[in-house]
């Protein structure tokens, strides 16, 4: 009997014996294909002590129990890999950002697609930084290259000592991001761009001390919010 043509699910034969076991083959399918959680995407080692249902987009070249399934998807089911053909316009998450198959390949952030790939892609990174001695404290490469930056949100983990309050910004713009915040644990910054900003290289971001000079203590989780253009594959 095929299989369903848009998720590949098995279909039960007409007087099959133990249908149960189709059955529960097509809803194990299921469990990992709706509001899908990749667990790696263009790995091609198969890993060597894999959860039941999780899921992978397969790279290339595929090795081992995953050989022969360049670009499919392998779910460990019942003990074994399951792999299936993902389709253009497939979505599920990977690492916290959602990601979509365009026919050819998983794209990540991707917010609209052409047919080759090229797309419009919204990201946030995530840092947690421990904050360094002295009057300034550098997150290196913080911005990605070739990046158009909405803003930067942050939190203190835990307090910053030596300075009252701190800005953060880039060089040169030391409170791009936001200025007065506070240093102690649960303080936080929204610092939004007026207009949107293009970064060509990557870019540290820069926390700067005010009232006093940083102790070397306290850590504060940084997130950026950016956008960024893929290429169209030749």
């Amino acid at each position: 009997m095929p299989d369903t043509a848009k998720l590949g699910l098995p279909l039960v034969a007409p007087a099959q014996a133990q249908k149960h076991v189709t059955v529960n083959e097509g809803l194990t399918r299921l469990d990992a294909l709706v509001q899908m959680s990749l667990v790696t995407i263009g790995e091609t080692v198969p890993p060597s002590s894999p959860a039941e249902g999780e899921a992978h987009g397969v790279g290339t070249p595929a090795t081992g129990l995953w050989s022969g399934q360049d670009g499919n998807l392998a779910i460990f089911a019942n003990g074994g890999w399951v792999f299936l053909a993902p389709q253009a316009g497939w979505q599920g998450w990977s690492g916290g950002t959602r990601v979509q198959f365009d026919g050819v390949e998983w794209i990540e952030g991707a917010g609209a697609l052409s047919a080759n790939g090229a797309g419009f892609v919204h990201r946030t990174l995530e840092v947690d930084h421990a904050v360094q001695a002295g009057a300034t404290s550098t997150v290196t490469a913080a911005i990605p290259a070739n990046t158009v930056v909405y803003g930067v949100t942050g939190r203190v983990l835990s307090d910053v000592g030596g300075a009252t309050s701190l800005e953060v910004g880039v060089s040169g713009s030391n409170n791009r991001y936001g200025s007065g915040i506070g240093v102690t644990s649960g303080a936080w910054l929204r610092g939004l761009t007026g207009t949107p900003l293009a970064y060509y290289v990557d870019t540290d971001l820069v926390l700067t001390s005010t009232g006093g000079t940083f102790d070397g203590s306290g850590t504060v989780r940084l997130a950026v919010h950016f956008a960024e253009l893929s290429l169209p594959r030749a």
